[in-house]
């Protein structure tokens, strides 16, 4: 690496060590209504204020109360936001809002590649967090709430590289081993700014270099087995190290007839699930 370059990434490093990161002044809406949802005192009539002064949230939360996950026992067609966060409950309007966060990081790129890198780095994002759901509900039998949360923010400082690259051209450019050591730091201070509960956030550091216990259980499997199965890839090559290269042990366990059965209905609720987190 460059010692430009390397000067580059140590500042952006020490900027987050110090709680110096820059957050676009877009993700204010979505913060706010973070702090609302977690609020003990919070009542479901700010909550709908609150996403209806914000169409795009609005919208979202309407798209995933109708997706087959929340619409498996037969109900209506969600047609409002009251009865798309009666239906959602407070935790997953708040992974909801925590997605938009995330996604902002991108908003501001105009560099082309960069941008493409960036939507890309959602689509993938939001595959995950939607299989990681359902693969909690049916396989390691974890809270599938955290781990919708803990996939959308999951590859928080994946987004916050690319953002920073627009300003610093050249930054992401011939990545090495050292990038993802970066990628770890910063993630870990966005986590804290966001206020992101400890036990996800040491699930989601923890991925770099593991490896998917058989059969998998707990957090950090269940985010390793959604990135395994993700019909789209990450486009940040300083993630080809993590455990994405399928061991004979995995493969023999993801072939048997009932797990392979139980993913196959799993991929399936999560596209309609994905497709919501991407409207």
């Amino acid at each position: 690496m460059e010692k430009e370059k390397l000067k580059d990434f140590a500042a952006i490093v020490m900027e987050a060590q110090r709680g110096e990161l820059v957050f676009p002044t877009s993700v204010n809406a979505a913060l706010s209504l973070q702090l609302s949802l977690a609020d003990p005192a919070c009542h479901d009539e700010d909550v709908i204020r609150k996403l209806l002064a914000e169409p795009v949230l609005a919208a979202r939360a309407v798209a995933l109360a109708n997706s087959a996950v929340f619409r498996s026992n037969g109900a209506a067609l969600a047609t409002s936001v009251r009865v798309a966060v009666m239906r959602l409950g407070y935790r997953n309007l708040y992974s909801l809002a925590a997605a938009m966060v995330v996604r902002q990081f991108g908003s501001r790129i105009t560099d082309p590649v960069l941008r493409g890198q960036a939507e890309q780095l959602w689509r993938y994002t939001a595959h995950v967090a939607a299989l990681a759901y359902v693969i909690a509900q049916r396989i390691t039998k974890i809270d599938a709430d955290t781990a919708l949360f803990a996939g959308i923010m999951h590859e928080v400082g994946g987004f916050y590289l690319l953002g920073r690259a627009d300003a610093i051209p050249g930054l992401l450019d011939d990545p090495d081993e050292w990038m993802g050591a970066a990628q770890e730091i910063i993630a870990r201070e966005i986590m804290k700014k966001l206020q992101v509960p400890e036990p996800v956030a040491i699930a989601i550091v923890s991925l770099r270099g593991g490896a998917i216990g058989i059969p998998p259980q707990g957090l950090r499997d269940t985010l390793l087995l959604a990135r395994q199965l993700s019909p789209v890839a990450s486009p940040l090559p300083y993630t080809e190290d993590l455990a994405l290269t399928r061991t004979p042990a995995l493969t023999r366990y993801l072939n048997e007839p009932a797990v392979a059965a139980l993913l196959d209905e799993a991929a399936e609720q999560a596209k309609s699930m994905s497709a919501a987190l991407l409207v």
